[in-house]
């Protein structure tokens, strides 16, 4: 038998977590949440129990995602995350010359950049020019 103290039945934990027994069973499913000791009627639940659901409510105050929650109750180090990726803008200035500059400058940067690279497109299509020129001036 059951000391009242220490085990709670699956309303008795919604009650004392302050959480619809609906989400309890949820974060079990989803292995935020441990199983429950017993099956059915029988399932008990201890102050472990409770003290993970807290968990659970504290995070998510602090606006982490349920994954990140499973994540950080799980053990795993916020450094095995993958970083958020970037956005970049690619500007292919030849066939065989891309450049690639991060999304999100200012638009007074942005002109700065734009400028700076349509006078290297200028450039290598001069270059070009030139090499091609030399080429048919070498075939005579």
């Amino acid at each position: 038998m059951r000391a009242r103290a220490q085990w709670f039945s699956l309303q008795e934990l919604a009650a004392e977590a302050g959480l619809p027994a609906r989400t309890i069973r949820f974060y079990i499913a989803r292995g935020l949440a441990l199983p429950p000791a017993g099956a059915g009627r029988g399932a008990a639940y201890s102050r472990e129990h409770l003290a993970r659901l807290q968990a659970i409510k504290r995070l998510q105050a602090q606006g982490l995602m349920l994954a990140d929650i499973a994540r950080r109750l799980g053990g795993e180090a916020a450094e095995t995350r993958l970083p958020e990726p970037d956005a970049w803008w690619s500007y292919p200035l030849q066939g065989d010359v891309v450049v690639w500059v991060r999304a999100g400058l200012s638009p007074w940067r942005t002109r700065k950049v734009r400028a700076v690279l349509a006078e290297m497109a200028s450039r290598l299509a001069a270059i070009d020019e030139q090499e091609e020129k030399a080429k048919g001036d070498g075939d005579y």
